[in-house]
């Protein structure tokens, strides 16, 4: 496989998923992109340099965390060095031919039909089909020539396979918005970087979560996030990823985290970042 320059960005989707379209907001448009079929395979471009950058989606306002990507992310040796909010606008998107009334199956990504159901439903007599990706649906159906089937995804997904949009914002609640996070290799923080994640495990023990969480406290730094996953190998025990104000150069957040790693069984640094305020 041809190694790409440090500019290319590998994003999981075909072209027009909304993994590209936070690689667009948040690099520009002069970038190489690499779409790319699994989550895993992000992550591998970007370990192996075949990719400079990789952006994954981790949460989603109404579907909540993408637990996959949280997972590989304590896989690979990788560093988050940006995050990106963008507001999900999903539509239905047919071929030229196709109409509303004529729609029997849709297909889309697990995630895009958990944020339309309610107005899926509303549709008559439909199947529902999940795919890997909601671009990759909008190519299937123009490839396959299905004359009555509807994609959900984007708009940029319509314009780049030229089809036809068929109901716009078809998603339940118009405040959806996902998270992305931007990938690297590299070791260096970004200057303007104001936030971390980290994730770590304890003894499973009384009161050692609250300890644990009480090094941020202590010291007043705001936590956004918490989420646990389960530490495989060790039923019914869990790994708790954190999201904090600060970088860990500033003196508060080294304290925390030095007396995190003192109660700590597991602790790894996963990046620091800008935070993304923007919900536009």
């Amino acid at each position: 496989m041809r190694r790409q320059n440090k500019y290319s960005v590998a994003f999981q989707g075909e072209r027009g998923a909304y993994s590209e379209i936070a690689a667009r907001s948040f690099f520009g448009n002069k970038i190489e992109l690499l779409p790319s079929e699994t989550f895993n395979l992000v992550f591998k471009r970007v370990e192996t340099s075949v990719a400079g950058f990789g952006v994954i989606p981790i949460e989603n306002s109404l579907a909540g965390s993408i637990h996959q990507n949280y997972d590989l992310l304590l896989k690979h040796r990788l560093r988050i060095i940006g995050e990106q909010n963008l507001r999900i606008s999903h539509n239905l998107i047919g071929n030229a031919s196709s109409s509303l009334s004529a729609i029997r199956r849709v297909f889309s990504h697990p995630q895009a039909l958990m944020q339309c159901q309610n107005n899926i439903a509303r549709l008559r007599n439909v199947e529902i089909i999940p795919t890997y990706d909601t671009a990759g649906s909008v190519k299937k159906i123009k490839e396959e020539g299905i004359r009555d089937g509807g994609a959900i995804a984007s708009e940029l997904a319509a314009r780049i396979y030229g089809m036809k949009i068929l109901k716009r914002q078809i998603q339940d609640n118009s405040e959806n918005f996902t998270r992305f996070l931007v990938l690297a290799r590299t070791k260096e923080l970004p200057k303007s970087a104001n936030k971390t994640s980290l994730v770590y495990s304890v003894e499973n023990l009384p009161g050692a979560l609250f300890r644990s969480l009480s090094v941020f406290a202590l010291r007043d730094i705001d936590l956004y996030k918490i989420e646990s996953r389960p530490l495989h190998g060790k039923p019914w025990e869990y790994l708790f990823y954190v999201d904090f104000a600060g970088r860990p150069e500033d003196s508060n957040c080294q304290n925390a985290i030095k007396h995190l790693s003192e109660i700590a069984t597991f602790m790894k640094i996963l990046g620091s970042y800008k935070r993304d305020t923007r919900l536009t």
